[in-house]
């Protein structure tokens, strides 16, 4: 087994801290951009803004987010918060895959300190972590570093496209409805495989348009992650 596989070589520093932070630089404008366009349409939908705050803390996934308030039911029946329910667990499916992914690296981290730090995996320090892993790094710090500054900056994102909301007579006119698919089409540049593993890619895109235009409404996000999955376990095999 490689060293940098063994627990006792994982090290938390200071410096690995900041190099998190200076790794997640980059992905800061698409962060802020797309935490724009969440507090805008928390704005649009008559949250509160302490309310607004509130979810952000403690659910901190703003792609679920931002569906849920697109799809948020005005009666609160017990079907439509299944439904609600399911469509955001489906949405955050990734998120078990993610932070199983980092466990040989982390798990022999105390914890209070991995798990904190796992409430605020995100899909780009999640990138961020894995490339330095990739590259033989150890220091946990890169992880926790590149999440705490994105937090920092998702929270000032969504606040000020609260405000900033409540300003827009029709935030779809300023293309922000547009942030979230350019935003995660970007993040999954760096995932490319090549094209034997871009099957499922097709599949499940292919199979949510099909969706989205038969059924409509936000089911299109459901059927495509279940299409890509079968089509990427058929594509391992």
């Amino acid at each position: 087994m490689p060293t940098h596989d063994r627990a006792d070589s994982i090290r938390t520093s200071f410096a690995g801290f900041m190099l998190g932070a200076r790794l997640a630089v980059p992905v800061m404008p698409g962060m802020l951009a797309f935490g724009l366009a969440v507090g805008a349409t928390a704005t649009r939908k008559g949250f509160g803004f302490v309310d607004h705050l509130l979810m952000n803390l403690f659910v901190y996934a703003g792609m679920s987010q931002l569906v849920a308030m697109e799809v948020w039911p005005q009666d609160y029946g017990a079907v439509a918060l299944a439904g609600l329910a399911v469509l955001c667990a489906t949405i955050n499916a990734r998120m078990l895959l993610m932070s199983a992914s980092l466990q040989p690296w982390l798990g022999g981290l105390p914890p209070w300190q991995i798990y904190p730090a796992l409430h605020l995996l995100t899909d780009p320090s999640w990138l961020i972590s894995m490339r330095y892993r990739a590259e033989r790094g150890s220091d946990a710090g890169v992880f926790i570093g590149s999440s705490a500054i994105l937090f920092v900056v998702w929270t000032a994102a969504i606040s000020a496209g609260y405000w900033l909301g409540a300003l827009m007579a029709d935030p779809r006119a300023l293309g922000v409805d547009l942030v979230m698919p350019i935003f995660f089409a970007a993040m999954l540049i760096p995932l490319w495989r090549g094209r034997r593993r871009g099957i499922a890619w097709v599949v499940a895109g292919l199979v949510a348009l099909l969706v989205q235009q038969i059924v409509g409404g936000w089911w299109f996000i459901v059927a495509g992650a279940v299409a890509g999955s079968i089509a990427g376990g058929y594509v391992d095999e």
